[in-house]
């Protein structure tokens, strides 16, 4: 039947027919597997099957669903897939903040991880809101991440457990799994993987390290109190002056942020308020930086006057001047194991959701040796 080009008659005028072989070219509406379908001369079915690969068709059925795919630009509706089970989910990583140097090392080690295992992974920050990090938790939910990983240190009050508890059932009863990096384990039976390094064996090196070279009057530059990383270095700074038999002085436990400006002020209020100390343990290699930088404001040498150690081993710890004595911490290591825990855990023995990764005092040159 010849068709006028208008398009009257009973079918489609050559201007509508190019339009609907162009469609989703100019306008903005994704396409659909209806498009492809359409554009390909075959039925929905066949393009639902030629892309999941579960089904055989022809190699020139799957050549021209393919040519449509390209030419419509056709995403596949990852969601769809993750709701049969078709697509792997990906592995979500939820931290207070994303500019830390150590967190961004667990970032990676995650990362990692997760590629070699052919996920996504999804970096998240919380900054420190919790109603924000019930929203990210759920949001994961919903997309059917494989594991959501929580990283950093942590109130352990009730509030934090009770809540802790609602997300590790929530996503258990989802297919999914919370991991805790850095912080403790939760009490009671609960479906969670936690990877937690030697924080406390850590600390308690850093200050013996500095009591064995001879210094009695440690300065401490320790964390927020309450705080699961915090609470746990004091007690090991603690135990390490009643382990060489010195007094627990309140004056010289100066608590703080764990930031460079925080490290410099504390020290600078320290030297200001005429406090007697010859070394410092900092919380942090970002603190110890704070600290170095207040010495030599005031005029101060390390390790000639005061020495230092820190903690992390973050990259820039060894190109200090002087470099600088740290713990290192296996971050990396951190953010690869728990994504190995969480995607292994059916192959694995039933209660081997725990581990401590060890810490290590990496000795340099800010330590000077008491007379």
């Amino acid at each position: 039947m010849t068709v006028n080009g208008n398009g009257s008659g009973a079918g489609p005028g050559p201007k509508t027919a190019r339009r609907r072989r162009g469609r989703n070219n100019n306008d903005d509406r994704p396409s659909t597997i209806r498009d492809v379908a359409e554009r390909a001369g075959v039925s929905v079915a066949t393009v639902s099957r030629t892309l999941a690969g579960n089904y055989p068709v022809s190699a020139a059925t799957r050549d021209r669903v393919m040519a449509a795919v390209e030419s419509l630009h056709y995403v596949v509706n990852v969601h769809a897939k993750a709701l049969s089970g078709r697509v792997a989910g990906p592995i979500a990583l939820v931290l207070k903040d994303i500019t830390g140097p150590s967190l961004a090392h667990v970032a990676a080690g995650v990362e990692q991880e997760a590629a070699t295992r052919g996920r996504l992974s999804l970096v998240c920050a919380t900054h420190g809101d919790e109603q924000r990090e019930d929203d990210l938790v759920q949001m994961m939910r919903e997309q059917h991440a494989a594991a959501v990983v929580l990283v950093g240190g942590s109130s352990q009050d009730e509030a934090y457990h009770q809540r802790m508890a609602e997300y590790a059932r929530a996503l258990d009863a989802a297919g999914s799994r919370l991991v805790l990096v850095g912080r403790p384990p939760l009490p009671g039976d609960l479906p969670v993987t936690v990877v937690e390094y030697d924080n406390r064996g850590g600390a308690f090196q850093a200050a013996d390290h500095l009591l064995t070279s001879g210094h009695r009057r440690l300065l401490f530059l320790g964390g927020i109190p309450g705080l699961s990383t915090s609470d746990q270095r004091r007690d090991a700074y603690v135990r390490a002056l009643r382990a060489h038999g010195v007094e627990y002085d309140e004056e010289l436990d100066k608590p703080g942020a764990y930031t460079r400006v925080s490290g410099y002020q504390r020290t600078r209020d320290a030297l200001d308020a005429g406090l007697d100390f010859t070394a410092i343990v900092a919380g942090t290699d970002m603190v110890a930086l704070g600290a170095l930088a207040a010495l030599r404001d005031a005029g101060l040498d390390v390790p000639r006057d005061v020495s230092l150690v820190g903690f992390d081993d973050v990259p820039f710890a060894a190109d200090l001047a002087p470099s600088l004595t740290t713990v290192r911490v296996p971050y990396e290591d951190l953010g690869r194991t728990a994504v190995r825990l969480a995607l292994d855990r059916e192959e694995r023995i039933a209660g081997d959701d725990y581990v401590i990764l060890s810490t290590q005092l990496v000795i340099r040159q800010s330590v000077r040796l008491m007379r």
